[in-house]
């Protein structure tokens, strides 16, 4: 009996290993690309900025950071702490309105609620300047107050509307892969809408809501364009870097600051991600069956709407200022109607608009694809080395993106040498191959992954393992079973890794402020600039043209992959 059980067990063993895909060679060649992919991307800057930063100058500028300058790193945390709370719960309550609650309109709330995110966070701020600044628009012009808009206060609307848009998709994806029979179980059970809420809901999309406030906290601190638009007095980590650059050419110093302001940031989301593996709830299914009934219980229903309604209030306001501000000579002190602005960017914008594109959709697949690799390698091959490639590709979202736009210029305005021999020219600079659009392109890709990584990885966990290992079994491939099996299984990870990926590339400017060249002309750089030079009119025109560019590209975007589902569904 015993010999038998032996026998047993050592078949069921040999057994789970024969059903490894460990062994097939295309999961051994996409963990190759992957690896090498994300040296490039991030192993080489973070290395190169530990480098300069423990030099002997980036070691004084570490010292004075927690000493002299204590207040530049205080505020930092500040603000990257309430920005992350108060984004991730707006964030919550809008996904959680838009999948629970029916009401005419949805589909315009939903694009609305992501405005904010397709647009360069600094020309919201010149708008909130317009409207809430000492002689805005709705302050003094209707209210009659003299309100100071700059400084923290200013900071964090700005900021927090801003990047409510992820913390809203991250939920909201996480929201449609719940089975909805889990919701019919507590009504059957006797919860009420709001017990529902809090002991059913939360915990079931809390991994999403934590990933959420890391993505937030380490954007609010990082965010160097609006602190130097609307910042006024209130001086953060991310302002003394691009200072100690651009001021002073003193390259040390900034790296110095910069592991400054990484420490946070790793710490974060270090915690984030132990808390998360610790805490994470799944619930394992093929598709979800059915759809989510929705929730007509005024109790619940109507502060959430309240809230929701309120805050769409608020962006839409915000946005409709940007688009009439293109329009005008100036807002709210000249508004003659005028096309001067976008004959402007007629003239002198139109290289840095086709760039933008062209980079966009050079950089969104590719940042998609790389998000879909090491979900596929985490989550359904490489359990046990999986977490080291989990945290070494969301660095490029928990490293900050002045830290990391820094990193690359260390790195790529020279060239990479192994042994003495050049491997890589220059790609960053005024010598970069290709005007340093490819350094650029790289960015978007390192900033654009982390978000659809987790997205994935949150789908592959919601999806029966038994349900590709009968594809396998079948015959097919481990790549084929992704592909035609996999994937329609996720569409809602698919839509939100290439939205943020088209969203980030179209509006970050932060992570390449150190690395745009003359020759490679972004929007948001030369938005950025028009903000410096004080004509308002023309980056609000700037702004609508982005937005109604990237509200295309998704557009398209969504509609081939709609019908890529339908076509294998």
């Amino acid at each position: 009996m015993s010999s038998t059980s032996s026998v047993s067990i050592s078949k069921n063993k040999n057994k789970g290993r024969r059903r490894g895909p460990r062994k097939s060679l295309s999961v051994w060649i996409v963990l190759v690309i992957v690896i090498v992919a994300l040296v490039f991307l991030l192993g080489l800057p973070v290395f190169k900025l530990f480098q300069a930063g423990f030099s002997a100058q980036g070691r004084v500028a570490i010292k004075q950071s927690f000493t002299t300058d204590i207040d530049t790193f205080v505020h930092s945390i500040v603000l990257g702490l309430l920005v992350g709370l108060l984004g991730t719960f707006i964030g919550f309550v809008c996904a959680w309105v838009q999948t629970f609650v029916k009401f005419p309109g949805k589909k315009v709330l939903h694009w609305v609620t992501l405005l904010p995110t397709i647009s360069p966070p600094f020309a919201a701020a010149t708008a909130i300047i317009t409207l809430f600044g000492k002689r805005g628009i709705i302050t003094n012009g209707l209210l009659h107050l003299e309100t100071n808009i700059y400084g923290l206060p200013g900071l964090l609307m700005v900021l927090t509307m801003t990047f409510t848009p992820v913390a809203y998709l991250n939920i909201k994806g996480m929201f449609e892969n719940l089975d909805p029979s889990l919701f019919e179980a507590a009504s059957s059970l006797g919860s009420s809408p709001w017990h529902t809420l809090i002991h059913v809901t939360i915990p079931m999309v809390l991994p999403a809501m934590l990933s959420s406030f890391l993505v937030l906290f380490v954007e609010g601190i990082a965010d160097l364009a609006n602190p130097l638009v609307i910042g006024g007095d209130y001086r953060v980590l991310a302002s003394q870097i691009y200072f100690a650059v651009a001021g002073s050419g003193d390259v040390a110093t900034a790296a110095g600051i910069s592991l400054v302001l990484l420490l946070p940031a790793l710490t974060v989301f270090l915690i984030q991600k132990y808390w998360t593996d610790k805490k994470s709830v799944v619930t394992v299914t093929g598709k979800p069956t059915g759809a989510i009934k929705p929730i007509k219980s005024p109790s619940v229903v109507a502060p959430m709407l309240i809230i929701s309604l309120l805050w769409l209030l608020l962006v839409a306001t915000i946005y409709l200022t940007l688009l009439v501000g293109g329009f005008v000579k100036i807002l709210g002190v000249d508004n003659t109607w005028t096309w001067d602005h976008f004959e402007f960017i007629q003239r002198l914008g139109s290289d840095a608009v086709a760039t933008t594109l062209l980079m966009t959709l050079a950089a969104a697949p590719l940042a998609a694809l790389l998000a879909l690799a090491i979900a596929w390698l985490v989550v359904r091959h490489l359990p046990r080395f999986g977490g080291v490639l989990d945290l070494w590709g969301m660095l490029g979202v928990a490293v900050p993106g002045t830290v990391l736009g820094l990193g690359f210029a260390l790195v790529y305005s020279q060239p990479v040498t192994v042994f003495g021999v050049d491997i890589i020219p220059p790609l960053a600079g005024g010598l970069a191959v290709g005007g340093g659009a490819i350094a650029i392109v790289m960015v978007f890709i390192a900033r654009g992954d982390p978000t659809g990584q987790q997205s994935f990885i949150a789908a592959f966990k919601q999806i029966n393992p038994e349900v590709e290992e009968a594809a396998v079994s079948l015959g097919a491939s481990p790549l084929t079973t992704v592909r035609k099996v996999t994937l329609p299984l996720m569409s809602s990870a698919v839509v939100t890794a290439v939205t943020y990926a088209i969203t980030k590339s179209m509006t970050t400017i932060t992570a390449i402020i150190f690395i745009t060249t003359p020759q490679t002309k972004v929007m948001t750089s030369q938005i950025l600039d028009e903000v410096d030079a004080g004509r308002f009119g023309n980056a609000f025109a700037y702004s609508s043209l982005l937005i109604v560019l990237v509200l295309i590209i998704l557009g398209i975007s969504n509609l081939l992959l709609r019908q890529l589902n339908r076509s294998k569904g």
